[in-house]
């Protein structure tokens, strides 16, 4: 795991994850009607696809090494 591929990942998940979070919780982030359980769901809608995009260049990485 390098630099370049935890910078890429945020930047995906940056990306990705408010792409998502607005698709998906548009009423309570435009309402401001934020509970625990919705804060939950925007981080994990977050943490999902840095996950994802560090786990795929860490993995291609390796590979072509």
């Amino acid at each position: 795991m390098n630099k370049k591929n935890i910078t890429t990942a945020l930047l995906v998940a940056v990306i990705v994850g408010t792409i998502l979070n607005i698709i998906n919780s548009y009423e309570v982030i435009v309402n401001g009607t934020f509970t625990g359980k919705n804060m939950l769901r925007i981080m994990l809608t977050y943490i999902t696809p840095f996950c994802v995009s560090l786990y795929s260049s860490t993995k291609a990485s390796k590979q072509k090494a």
